[in-house]
């Protein structure tokens, strides 16, 4: 896999985690439980957190008492979350576009727009079907996906972020080939630094198709964390519930 790819570089990034340091944890957390509730998962089975990061999702799926694996594609994520590892949490390095493990989990999910990433719509695809091939059968899916259609709508072109004493200049906008694409530059220490996000701003029927091809059935569709139905011109998310 190229380094090129721009997750590759900038979730290995100290500047990642400090640009984005202030995420709500508490809503995090609160999601997390409304989830584990509605599912009614239980301590006999396992999860996998796909795209994991740092792993602070894993981490308190675990504290909850869940036998957690968590993977990333940053070996500077995984790095610093091994420190959590204990006999039921475990993290390693994977590239979700390939099968982890064959059958072996109750419950994936992959939260918090961790998917969307790729250049092409083979890739996608595959990482849907690793995904499925992970499931046990009867396994949960959990994708927790932005609502492209309000993300679009309210897209701010311009934003200046100061944290610490790093001013990040952030930019947004819709490409042509349909990526939200978000530049980020600032300046550190006298070197100039520029970064991107591409996320495809996959829409309910890209989703849909991926899913009948991976052989996984819609459940339901949630709008936000405290799983309220999905509604497409208003919901902030799109979260599927999907089963195989």
């Amino acid at each position: 896999m190229s380094k090129k790819e721009w997750f590759g570089e900038w979730f290995d990034s100290p500047y990642y985690h400090v640009l984005y340091k202030h995420r709500d944890h508490e809503e995090a957390q609160a999601f997390i439980d409304n989830l584990t509730d509605y599912l009614e998962v239980n301590k006999s089975h396992k999860i996998l957190d796909l795209a994991c990061g740092k792993g602070r999702h894993s981490i308190y799926l675990n504290k909850k008492g869940y036998d957690v694996v968590g993977v990333d594609l940053s070996s500077q994520n995984i790095e610093y979350a091994k420190q959590y590892e204990n006999e039921r949490l475990h993290f390693d390095i994977h590239d979700m576009r390939e099968s982890f493990a064959h059958q072996e989990f109750d419950f994936v999910l992959n939260l918090f727009t961790s998917f969307g990433y790729f250049e092409t719509k083979e890739e996608h695809l595959k990482a849907i079907k690793s995904v499925a091939d992970s499931l046990k059968p009867g396994g949960i899916f959990i994708l927790d996906f932005l609502n492209p259609y309000t993300v679009v709508h309210h897209l701010k072109p311009n934003e200046t972020k100061r944290i610490g004493k790093i001013v990040f200049e952030i930019s947004k906008h819709l490409s042509a080939d349909d990526y939200i694409i978000k530049d980020i530059e600032f300046n550190d220490g006298g070197k100039q630094y520029h970064f991107q996000e591409k996320v495809k701003a996959l829409r309910r029927k890209d989703f849909l198709d991926f899913f009948l091809e991976a052989g996984l059935s819609i459940e339901h569709i949630f709008g936000d964390y405290s799983l309220a139905p999905y509604q497409a011109e208003e919901s902030d998310r799109m979260i599927f519930h999907l089963r195989k």
